[in-house]
């Protein structure tokens, strides 16, 4: 189950990390980096966003779908 965007947690995060689905397996290198870096500039719009707990406070996991990669693309 996705998590709600949280300003608390969000000052906390030490770790980011992104899920890709299969369907994205052919997409190169490069446009992947640029999407993540889009999806973590602006976590607030992501569909599912995850707020996992470490030793040093929070990573925060965000799983691209087909709605966050078509909003990014649009906005390139």
């Amino acid at each position: 189950m996705p998590d709600t965007f949280d300003p608390y947690r969000e000052a906390l995060i030490m770790e980011i990390a992104t899920a890709w689905p299969e369907e994205y397996d052919e997409l190169e290198l490069e446009e992947k980096a640029q999407v993540e870096a889009a999806l973590h500039a602006d976590p607030e719009s992501c569909v599912n966003l995850e707020y996992i707990r470490t030793h040093t406070g929070f990573c925060r996991q965000i799983t691209v779908t087909d709605e966050d990669f078509e909003r990014v693309r649009q906005n390139a």
